[in-house]
């Protein structure tokens, strides 16, 4: 398909973000029966996290569907990509015991058998086929919940829709669970261009066995329907006929795919009413109600989710990807909405969009803040929201606006890393880099209203955790804005914040006259390598506990990671390759380099442009008398080797250079590799410390741009 709706991108938000309210909205009470959340709460109508978690967290349903659709664009977006291929993708995302998954166990959590089926060599599909681990375990409904993606980027072509699904389900599951899948992206796919539900249902049904137990089941909630006017009655007959008691396992496909397709029949297509069916109905409330909310956001756009109660406030656009590739946890459904329309124009053949030359925060999506909020002492006098106008690049920016304020400063921030109130949060884990570092740049377009009083002062801020994980502010030059002027704000990064870990950056508003006002920003972004010295920042005699902060800033993959006096790294590996990686897709050209000591190991070494646990360019120190440059995409590619034996408790320094296409290598300050990888590169991403079935030992990790370190 080389032509999408026009309104493609701001109906894939609207359905991104159908997805994270029903994840958000139905997460405090997963699992609960039908006659437990009527007792509790009531018909399900708003959020009710305060009673039990944050409203935003880390969810398996949300890293899952994301993430895993990263095996298109990973692997050149091909249309022809395969469950094999999709499987290699998760043992590149997913840290094992720590992020997507529920970690259940062998034959108890689908998701968990089905990646140790992959870890030890066993491809997809056969991977998650009920040949290899039964038929309860494989039709249970992990294959539903993470499928939205590819009915996504299908927009008006449920078959191809249907087709991925069946390759991305197949990585864990089989059977009914596969249908149920199929069903749900085809649905989606479809819901770009009809809104009628009975078309959808019609069409997805086309796409799947007549005699399976998703089929007779859709018939039969169809037929109830059409008797029955009352979804509690039809949710009971539900539970009789398709209940938990009759599928055995922790999380059957068929009677959440029940609810999922009766809130879609009696909340006549309306956002708000399907979202309570799905919720006030029990069992896996999160799953289903993210299935509801990303297929009706589709369906009715934005306006569709904005009728009713504040869904987008309390959410702000934000959510999580906890998974290897740190630099993109700490994300917004914007971001990921530009991410999944790019993944369908690569299916395409065409161009990526790149709202405002590619800004990180662009605002051009209606109703959009990106993750932006106001420091808690402006609450009362100020607010920001999304207008049309006001940009020099665009159609929209953020307004930041304040009421009668004589001396007052307004901070509207986003996060950039994991914030103070996240650091304990309940449930799965969030594992993140920073995505702003010292040494790069920071721009911001600026404009203050024409009716302002008087001039404002404005400047770029960020806030940062220092050495003992305490909350530091650091703010560029300030800039004053006349009424109605226009300012590009540009900032490098200090290098005071070199080692401390930026949680949140964004704007400082200096009010002077008491009267109302507003500034607004057009758009805002970073870039350039990063200047950093990556080390923990309290090191001491004996043992150490790191900086809670800077610790939780690297993505953590191996099984041992010690820290001791002056070496933040004492890192182990009992089988298997691990390491723990820093950084973001945005470097690419860059130097790191490190002092190695190993111990006994296969191979040791530091990592540049690593996009994962098996995405990266590596220099390495082998057991077998070589040092290599590798590329890793799943397997090693040997790019150059050289006749290098070292030896235990010896230092080694390595330097790794990427520029471009041209990589260069050193070892104790002789350059050993020096080419061009013409053949696909890895066009950007972080640093690590490697370490294959060993022990390594480190003090730091320097990370520089490629000219800085040339002269020296």
């Amino acid at each position: 398909m080389t032509t999408f709706p026009p309104n493609y991108l701001e109906r894939v938000y609207a359905g991104v973000l159908g997805k994270i309210i029903g994840v958000y909205l139905g997460r405090p009470f997963e699992g609960w029966t039908h006659e437990r959340i009527l007792e509790r709460y009531g018909e399900i109508r708003y959020y009710v996290n305060d009673d039990h978690t944050p409203l935003v967290v880390t969810d398996d349903d949300i890293s899952g569907t994301f993430t895993f659709l990263r095996a298109l664009p990973d692997h050149n977006c091909d249309p022809n990509l395969t469950p094999e291929q999709i499987g290699q993708t998760w043992l590149n995302y997913i840290i094992e015991n720590r992020t997507i998954l529920w970690w259940g166990g062998l034959g108890n959590s689908t998701e968990h058998t089905a990646y140790l089926r992959l870890k030890h060599g066993i491809p997809a599909p056969r991977s998650g086929s009920m040949q290899q681990n039964s038929q309860v375990v494989a039709e249970q409904i992990g294959a539903q919940i993470f499928i939205d993606g590819w009915g996504l980027v299908c927009p008006g072509d449920p078959e191809r829709a249907a087709d991925f699904a069946r390759r991305a389900a197949s990585v864990s599951h089989d059977g009914e669970a596969i249908y149920g899948a199929q069903v749900i992206a085809a649905m989606e796919a479809l819901a770009f261009v009809e809104r009628d539900r009975d078309k959808l249902l019609d069409a997805a049904l086309a796409l799947i066995p007549t005699d399976s137990l998703i089929y007779r089941l859709i018939g039969d909630l169809r037929d109830w329907h059409t008797a029955e006017p009352d979804w509690y009655a039809a949710r009971a007959r539900i539970a009789a006929e398709y209940g938990y008691d009759r599928y055995p396992g922790n999380c059957h496909i068929i009677p959440n795919h029940a609810l999922v397709v009766l809130a879609l029949l009696y909340g006549g297509g309306d956002f708000q009413q399907s979202l309570m069916i799905a919720n006030t109905c029990g069992w896996d409330t999160d799953c289903n109600s993210g299935n509801v909310g990303c297929l009706l956001g589709i369906m009715n756009g934005l306006d569709g989710i904005n009728t009713g109660p504040d869904w987008r406030g309390p959410v702000a656009d934000r959510l999580f990807l906890s998974a290897g590739d740190g630099g993109r946890a700490i994300t917004d459904a914007a971001r990921e909405a530009v991410f999944i329309v790019n993944t369908a124009r690569g299916l395409a053949g065409l161009p990526p969009l790149a709202p405002k030359d590619g800004a990180r925060f662009h605002f051009e999506l209606p109703g959009s803040v990106q993750g932006f909020r106001l420091n808690p002492d402006s609450a009362a006098f100020a607010r920001v929201e999304n207008v049309a106008g006001h940009s020099q690049r665009g159609q929209r920016s953020l307004a930041v606006r304040w009421q009668e304020a004589r001396a007052r400063t307004i901070q509207a921030r986003t996060p950039t890393f994991i914030q103070p109130d996240e650091m304990t949060m309940p449930g799965y884990a969030l594992i993140a880099s920073p995505t702003v570092y010292a040494g790069q740049t920071v721009r911001a377009g600026l404009s203050a209203d024409a009716a302002n009083a008087s001039a404002v002062s404005v400047r770029l801020v960020a806030r940062a955790y220092d050495s003992a994980s305490l909350r530091v502010t650091v703010t560029g030059e300030p800039v004053t804005l006349p009424p109605g002027g226009d300012q590009e704000l540009s900032w490098r990064v200090p290098q005071e914040l070199q080692s401390w870990p930026i949680f949140a950056i964004g704007l400082q508003v200096d009010t002077r006259e008491a009267a109302a006002g507003a500034v607004y920003l057009d758009d805002l972004t970073w870039d350039g390598a990063p200047d950093v010295l990556l080390q923990n920042p309290i090191p001491a005699a004996g043992p150490v506990a790191a900086s809670a902060a800077w610790r939780r800033a690297w993505v953590d993959g191996v099984q041992q990671w010690e820290l001791w006096g002056a070496e933040s790294f004492r890192l182990t590996q009992n089988e298997g390759r691990g390491l723990i990686s820093q950084g973001t897709a945005d470097w690419q050209d860059y130097t790191v380099s490190a002092d190695v000591m190993p111990s006994l190991a296969r191979m040791v070494g530091i990592g540049a442009r690593v996009q994962g646990l098996r995405r990266y360019y590596a220099l390495v120190l082998c057991d077998d008398g070589k040092a290599r440059l590798l590329k890793t995409r799943h397997d090693d590619t040997v790019l150059a080797e050289a006749d290098f034996v070292w030896s235990g408790w010896q230092t080694y320094a390595l330097r790794l250079d990427v520029q471009g296409a041209r990589l260069r290598g050193w070892v104790d300050g002789r350059r050993l590799f020096d080419l061009e990888d013409t053949d696909d590169p890895l066009p950007g991403g972080g640093v690590a410390l490697i370490v294959d079935e060993g022990h390594l030992r480190c003090p730091a990790v320097r990370v520089r741009p490629v000219e800085a370190e040339n002269k020296g």
